[in-house]
């Protein structure tokens, strides 16, 4: 069931698990390898934090697209620490949550990560590492806050929305997809000129850091206590030059955030059987983009 409350559509469950599920029909469109297989970059999935993405689940596409460039990509179930960090060149951790959020998403909401996993993570990327961190709307901003802001970031735990600009889209010639070598490739990939996102978080950057998504002047977030639920007297601020998505070159490391998920893999509603993701409408270079991403945490950009 859903309700439409204040423009915001609200779903009448504890969380919208039972809404949002994996294409298992997606194919990739990328058929170019940049990886032979004695070179594959080692990617570790996170699956030790209730993530709510996972590579048999939401995210079966997301990995499908790493794989048709090369990349060998593992489940991680352990903790993290120094030792099972060692040999991975890539970490992607996507809304993680604490075990107690699983299922109760509304407030307070709690951090999935213990501060030794933080700090492992924090001294694997100084050594060269590369993080890619997504988290999206409330609760999961709160579950990686404490992650992200090691490396200088800091999340809001709210669900953001362009009034101007429902669609969500990001596009170069309207400053909102910001001049990155990302968007460029490696030169025998396409150039990304418009993305499309689908909901999320706006987070702040440190200064060191290189935006990718900027939010316009209409974009606000909202704050509930109870998630998806949106009364008149929901905390609201606006988010003007705040971003969804950005790079940071952390000593000998890499570090990739994004406040938003399904734009990086294939959804459909499980009832009206709605695209979300790389197979919406607007999404069409969102593969490649995802592709770009990874050519940089890689250094292949």
């Amino acid at each position: 069931m859903v309700k439409l409350i204040s423009g915001f559509v609200v779903f009448i469950s504890l969380s919208i698990n039972a809404q949002q599920l994996g294409d298992t029909s997606f194919k990739p469109k990328n058929s170019t390898r940049t990886f032979l297989l004695v070179e594959s970059p080692l990617v570790l999935l996170d699956e030790a934090h209730n993530n709510f993405h996972t590579m048999d689940g939401r995210y079966r596409p997301f990995v499908d697209i790493l794989k048709s460039d090369g990349y060998l990509v593992k489940k991680n179930k352990e903790l993290f620490t120094k030792e099972n960090l060692t040999d991975v060149d890539i970490l992607i951790v996507s809304n993680a949550l604490s075990a107690k959020n699983v299922k109760n998403w509304s407030l307070p909401n709690y951090s999935a990560f213990s501060r030794d996993e933080i700090e492992a993570v924090y001294l694997w990327v100084k050594r060269g590492g590369s993080l890619f961190l997504i988290a999206d709307h409330m609760p999961f901003p709160k579950a990686a806050e404490d992650m992200a802001a090691i490396f200088g970031f800091q999340f809001n735990n709210g669900y953001v929305k362009d009034l101007n600009n429902k669609a969500q889209l990001f596009e170069k010639n309207k400053g909102t997809l910001v001049d990155h070598p990302i968007l460029k490739g490696t030169g025998l990939k396409e150039e990304i000129n418009s993305v499309k996102a689908f909901t999320g978080q706006a987070f702040l950057s440190p200064p060191n850091a290189k935006p990718l998504l900027v939010f316009g002047e209409s974009a606000i977030s909202r704050m509930p206590s109870k998630s998806w639920g949106f009364p008149d007297d929901t905390p609201e601020i606006a988010v003007k030059g705040w971003n969804q998505g950005a790079t940071l070159e952390f000593d000998k490391g890499r570090v990739v955030i994004f406040g938003e998920a399904a734009m990086f893999t294939a959804q459909v509603s499980s009832k009206s059987k709605r695209k979300m993701g790389v197979i919406a409408k607007g999404a069409e270079q969102n593969e490649q983009f995802l592709l770009n991403i990874m050519l940089w945490l890689s250094r292949k950009i």
